[in-house]
């Protein structure tokens, strides 16, 4: 094999890498041994391969640092990708030799660093196109360092100790793709008008959601969870008409949940859980296609033309947040970028990446201070697969429209205050996989166990007193009737019932500390007390007098004749 120019044996089981693999495979091109079992230092050998391109070897175990002699004999690679080992040491000083290093993936190993020191020397930092150094742990003040990134296309740093205010200023125009989650980056948030996705979750931002940091079109993800942000929802936030993917959970957002989101006619996921919005859900909600599938926007992949060298492979590697296709032909370099989204349905949270995108679609609008009846028109949305409403106080019965959603996945109304029956026609949602009405107020019998409803337990209606039927041990015909409708049905009766002793208990406390509270304030406040007897006189005991004197008067009088 001493000619071969292309080797791919990822994703096996192999442990043994052969010391003098250089020597082995002196013009080798492309070389793929991700995914697999080895276990050893890297080896120096593999400098001896001057024409190599491409290495992958993430995801194994590999340990050590980078030999210097790859860096030095491989100098012409354009690929390096060395995620998921067991790598130390400082690289970036070392990579400075690699002038033509278009992706650079380190993330997920134990390489050290501070980002102030990290520089564009020798143009390594200049050429790149995509870089991650996510789950890493480099320090230092970004804001000092990201002007030295002119021509990235992707930069992922999440999962770092990275400290400061980013500003989007110092990035390349061509950045279309950043991911900073999980640092301890601070406010104001950055205005980025150029770009297509930013994950900032996991920070340190606080204050209110600005116009500014709204002010852009091309805006296709924004997720911005587990923050301190406060304040209401700017109504600006309608003009991202492009926004497919919106996640603000577990801030301090608060007010009312705004009716410009609905201008979002193409969002496929809003996740608005654990805040403080209060008021009543949208109608309008009705209006977004959440993930009703349009010719036009089937796809979420963006695609680029850059200028490559001499060489025809293909590469697919994933890394973290992202998955990336190079189709690297004689003349252009096409990249394709699938986005990774987290939501929560289920009641765990999934990842929902690629090609998928086009057909995940979820409302999430738990945990804040919701009221009111749930409206009928999210009922209308027929194409959306999870909807989480509970930990709210909504109340009022379960719209009969719900089932309409007969693409729906995961419904949890949940801990509200709902009333009322269950629809009985919410047996035809035949892909509903996990329900919960749990621990409302709902009354009457339980849809009959058949089709999906054959699979939820008895957790999924618990803390509903008045409702009964299978799973439940309630039966039907002897269960007590819901306070309400015995209301309604018998209404010369009262529908509520007083405790005697907890009323008697209750009056003659109130009553007690009440008349000791009068005669307190009369003993140390000597005028109401010359008041309070001067309304007794003239008021209570004179007309009394009188009025008894009269009455003795006319009954001895009587009594005389």
């Amino acid at each position: 094999m001493t000619n071969a120019v292309m080797v791919d044996v990822s994703g096996n089981q192999i442990h043994g890498l052969p010391e003098n693999i250089g020597k082995i495979l002196p013009h080798m091109e492309y070389l793929d041994l991700s995914s697999n079992a080895f276990e050893q230092d890297l080896l120096p050998s593999i400098g001896d391969m001057k024409n190599l391109q491409v290495l992958d070897l993430s995801y194994n175990n590999f340990s050590g640092e980078i030999p210097k002699e790859l860096i030095v004999g491989c100098n012409d690679l354009r690929v390096l990708m060395l995620s998921g080992n067991k790598l130390h040491g400082q690289i970036f000083p070392m990579l400075y030799n690699l002038t033509q290093l278009r992706v650079l993936q380190l993330r997920n190993n134990y390489f050290s660093g501070n980002l102030s020191n990290v520089k564009a020397k020798g143009r390594v930092l200049g050429n790149l196109a995509l870089l991650d150094i996510g789950y890493y742990f480099m320090t230092g003040n970004i804001g000092s360092w990201i002007g030295n990134v002119t021509y990235l296309d992707i930069l992922v740093m999440r999962s770092n100790y990275l400290e400061g205010q980013f500003q989007c200023e110092g990035i390349s125009r061509s950045v279309y793709y950043l991911d900073l989650s999980h640092n301890l980056l601070s406010a104001p948030l950055p205005s980025c008008p150029r770009l297509q996705h930013l994950h900032l979750q996991g920070n340190r931002y606080s204050g209110s959601i600005s116009e500014a940091f709204l002010n852009t079109s091309q805006l296709l993800v924004l997720n911005l969870r587990d923050n301190n942000l406060s304040g209401s929802i700017p109504g600006i936030i309608g003009l991202l008409t492009s926004l497919k993917v919106l996640l603000l959970s577990q801030n301090l957002l608060s007010g009312l949940i705004p009716e410009e989101l609905c201008e979002l006619k193409q969002i496929s996921m809003m996740d608005l859980s654990l805040n403080s919005f209060s008021g009543s859900i949208p109608r309008c909600f009705q209006g977004i296609r959440f993930g009703k599938i349009e010719p036009r926007y089937l796809d979420l992949d963006i695609s680029h033309e850059k200028v490559s060298s001499e060489w025809d492979y293909t590469t697919y590697f994933r890394y973290g947040t992202l998955k990336k296709d190079y189709v690297l032909h004689s003349t252009t370099e096409q990249s394709v970028t699938n986005v990774e989204v987290d939501f929560l349905t289920k009641h765990r949270s999934n990842t929902y990446k690629g090609g998928i995108l086009n057909f995940m679609s979820g409302l999430d609008l738990s945990c804040n201070k919701l009221s009111g009846r749930i409206p009928y028109e999210p009922g209308n949305l027929a194409w959306i697969h999870a909807l989480n409403l509970s930990y709210n106080h909504l109340t009022g019965p379960i719209p009969e429209s719900f089932s309409n959603l007969t693409q729906i996945e995961s419904l949890d109304l949940s801990h509200n205050m709902l009333s009322g029956e269950l629809p009985s026609l919410l047996i035809n949602l035949y892909f509903l996989e996990v329900f919960s009405v749990a621990y409302n107020n709902l009354s009457g019998r339980i849809p009959d166990m058949k089709a999906q409803f054959g699979t939820f337990d008895r957790s999924s209606y618990e803390g509903n007193q008045y409702l009964c039927g299978q799973p439940l041990n309630e039966n039907c015909s002897i269960v007590s009737p819901h306070p309400l409708i015995k209301f309604v049905d018998q209404s010369k009766e009262k529908w509520y019932s007083i405790d005697p002793v907890f009323f008697s208990v209750t009056f003659s406390t109130t009553y007690i500390i009440f008349f000791l509270t009068s005669i307190i304030i009369l003993y140390l406040n000597p005028y109401w007390r010359r008041r309070w007897f001067n309304f007794f006189e003239n008021r209570i005991y004179y007309p009394a007098y009188d009025f008894i004197s009269s009455i003795v008067h006319k009954a001895c009088a009587k009594l005389y004749w």
